[in-house]
């Protein structure tokens, strides 16, 4: 088998499955890990795949801190599905705290409570989505503002979660790994984030399927700490399987029917 055979098969294997070992590569391809390695350094190079810890994975495996108007103009889409399947899970009498992000803004805007709601909201966005709706009782945290993600952190946002408990969190992520845990890229968000999971009864992370093998600069928790995800169809089948096997319920947010006919039209 050629190098460029080689290579091919390897791209082609990793497009299925999303991340491969190198000592898997060499087993199934009968060759050195040496050889596997050099070759993968030759794919990272002509931006192909990227390397990391002994594996190859299709994603630049690092989170980048984007203000939220970039942030919001990328996964549109996938994003409302991802917002409408959480607003689902709203039930009467719940308290909800919901933390800062583009997903999470879609979440918001989702929201249409037939009964009384209250919400604690880190984000600025996520309150005025949510203030054209009289049956919401909103409770914007205060503290220092950030200003690529419109949110709020610090002492005094963690401070006044002290003495609260939610029915449910809905938290926005930059990074899941599923080795590592789930992350942001901003320390003070991972700290005041970590606060938010002692409060809540459950954790419900909203994140797109770009965010699965990548991970920011700060550890929010371990996959543990994670009751739900909630997430779009073009997650992998090997994503699924892992996910489901840590004992994580997983919903798969895809377009409804009538969606689908209004983009075939």
């Amino acid at each position: 088998m050629t190098k460029e055979d080689r290579q091919s098969l390897i791209l082609s294997q990793l497009m299925k499955q999303g991340s491969l070992l190198v000592s898997d590569l060499a087993l199934a391809l009968d060759v050195s890990t040496v050889t596997i390695r050099k070759d993968l350094t030759e794919l990272e190079k002509k931006g192909r795949l990227y390397r990391s810890h002994g594996r190859a994975i299709m994603m630049n495996p690092f989170a980048n801190n984007r203000s939220i108007s970039e942030k919001g103009k990328v996964y549109q889409e996938e994003k409302y599905c991802i917002g409408r399947e959480a607003a689902r899970l709203i039930t009467k009498d719940d308290s909800i705290i919901i933390a800062s992000g583009t997903t999470v803004q879609a979440f918001a805007r989702s929201i249409k409570p037939s009964h009384r709601l209250t919400v604690v909201s880190a984000s600025l966005p996520v309150s005025e989505a949510l203030a054209a709706n009289e049956g919401v009782d909103i409770i914007q945290l205060g503290g220092n503002l950030r200003h690529s993600s419109l949110s709020v952190i610090g002492l005094y946002a963690e401070t006044f979660l002290k003495d609260c408990f939610f029915s449910k969190l809905f938290l926005g992520v930059d990074g899941i790994d599923l080795d590592f845990g789930f992350t942001t890229t901003n320390m003070g968000e991972a700290q005041l984030n970590q606060k938010m999971i002692d409060s809540a009864q459950k954790t419900i992370v909203l994140a797109d399927s770009s965010k699965f093998g990548r991970r920011g600069f700060a550890k929010i928790g371990n996959m543990d700490d994670i009751d739900m995800i909630i997430t779009d169809d073009h997650i992998t089948d090997s994503q699924k399987e892992a996910i489901e096997s840590l004992g994580i319920d997983l919903i798969i947010a895809k377009p409804d029917a009538t969606e689908m006919e209004t983009k075939s039209i």
